[in-house]
């Protein structure tokens, strides 16, 4: 929770120094963008690999468990094709686009802002931001609605990290590998949905 509000207060800053010319356009330019992604995927895949707990858990991973994270992201495809037919301004795949963040807001916001602009991007960053605290505060709600793996579901690619605490708390520590392995895949798939959407 503490870490989404510092994102959201530095991206409250952005918009004010932006809007106030304080930074020399001349260090704006869309090169930074794909640098800041490069860094960016270069950060996950080095923390993935460092973390040796992670990788030994994923050889003992049920084959079940993955259906968890596929459920998620059929579940965010369907749902943000279904909202897209009441927003006017993006097309079905913009707003799939927007989905297949599942809370990685960084990521998703840098390839959505360097694919389709600055607006979208911005709708990416606020709408995967919503995602996570949504699973922050609902996670008590979910797990009494719609069982263990709710909490989970809904946290998308923060299960691993942000939530993973709410998600022990509520759903229970036996939940905690596959709330990992879940992170995990939905961290990987994240580039490659967000990437196919915006180019379709």
């Amino acid at each position: 929770m503490k870490g989404s509000l510092i994102i959201l207060a530095f991206f409250v800053v952005g918009v004010f120094v932006g809007f106030k010319g304080i930074i020399p356009a001349e260090l704006l330019k869309e090169e930074w963008n794909t640098y800041v992604l490069y860094a960016l995927m270069l950060l996950v895949g080095v923390t993935i690999g460092y973390d040796r707990e992670l990788l030994i858990s994923l050889r003992k991973v049920n084959l079940s468990i993955v259906l968890v994270p596929l459920a998620t992201i059929v579940g965010t495809l369907i749902g943000t094709f279904i909202i897209s037919f009441f927003i006017r301004d993006w097309n079905a795949a913009e707003s799939m686009a927007v989905g297949s963040g599942f809370g990685y807001y960084s990521l998703s916001s840098i390839f959505i802002t360097q694919y389709k602009g600055v607006t979208l991007g911005t709708i990416a960053l606020m709408s995967n931001l919503m995602r996570e605290l949504m699973a922050l505060l609902m996670a008590p709600l979910a797990r009494k609605w719609f069982g263990p793996l709710a909490p989970i579901s809904v946290a998308g690619a923060t299960s691993m990290d942000t939530a993973l605490p709410i998600i022990t708390q509520y759903s229970g520590k036996q939940y905690v590998l596959v709330a990992i392995i879940h992170g995990i895949l939905i961290d990987l798939s994240v580039p490659f949905l967000v990437t196919f959407f915006c180019y379709l």
